[in-house]
């Protein structure tokens, strides 16, 4: 049952896929594998919360190079499909991090202007003596780190410590799992509370069926964020997941041009 927030302005909520992976083969999405001999692919995403005087991008994605480097395919740029919702990245002022993988906080000439929100835990993750152990460096781009300790210096990151309220119908939410401290974004819409849960759960089926990821640093954390993402939503298709292909399917594009490249996650889905 959708919760009465009467003094809550409804926000607009967008996925913007930004590239894939066709290649990703099941047994990789599940930390138990898969029996099954088949494709299942990844989608790469971007989130845009648009409000009454209020504009939050989520996450930056990754660049070209990334993408070269770690063999995936670039289907339009951050910027670009922005800019096709009438964003400027160069205005937005305010981007939440969910987690400092590469595919996460890349673009780093992106968002000049912008106040970066993370978690304590995050950049002392992605900053400590786990990055010694290659097995969890290797998701992070120390050029990304790098640029987020600069940002810091120039500060223009704002720190958190567990849950915290952004704004009205808009806040944050350490969860840890898949990185130590990941956050999910819950936000208020048309349709009710709506999670982007990021990869506190890369596909529908990964919290639907309980198997977890197998990109995981504490796999507790990982299968009670999965509890605490459907906690924070009016219903269980109010929390969109990360990486799947799905995302694109089941909700409408904003235009018809759109279709296949951005998402409104405001909207019933099909």
């Amino acid at each position: 049952m959708i919760s009465a927030s009467p003094a809550l302005a409804a926000y607009e909520v967008f996925a913007l896929r930004y590239a894939e992976n066709p290649a990703q083969l099941a047994a990789r999405n599940f930390i138990d594998g898969d029996a099954h001999d088949r494709l299942m692919p990844l989608d790469y995403f971007i989130w845009l919360i648009r409000g009454p005087g209020r504009t939050y991008v989520v996450d930056t994605g990754f660049d070209a190079q990334a993408a070269k480097e770690r063999s995936r395919v670039l289907l339009a740029t951050p910027g670009e499909l922005l800019s096709s919702l009438n964003v400027d990245s160069e205005q937005v002022s305010d981007v939440i991090v969910t987690h400092m993988h590469y595919d996460h906080v890349g673009n780093r000439e992106l968002f000049s202007r912008a106040r970066f929100h993370l978690q304590d835990r995050e950049m002392a993750y992605a900053t400590g003596r786990c990055m010694c152990h290659p097995a969890l460096s290797g998701l992070f781009d120390v050029r990304d780190v790098s640029a987020m300790v600069a940002r810091v210096y120039a500060r223009r990151v704002l720190f958190q410590d567990g849950d915290h309220e952004l704004a009205p119908g808009l806040s944050l939410h350490r969860i840890g799992g898949h990185t130590a401290g990941l956050q999910v974004v819950r936000v208020w819409t048309r349709r009710g509370w709506l999670v982007l849960a990021s990869d506190a759960s890369h596909f529908y089926a990964n919290m639907e069926q309980g198997r977890s990821f197998p990109i995981v640093y504490n796999l507790g954390d990982m299968y009670e964020g999965h509890r605490r993402c459907y906690e924070l939503a009016d219903r269980p298709e109010n929390v969109i997941p990360g990486h799947d292909p799905l995302v694109i399917q089941r909700y409408p594009p904003p235009h018809p041009s759109l279709q296949g490249k951005i998402a409104r996650l405001d909207a019933d889905p099909r």
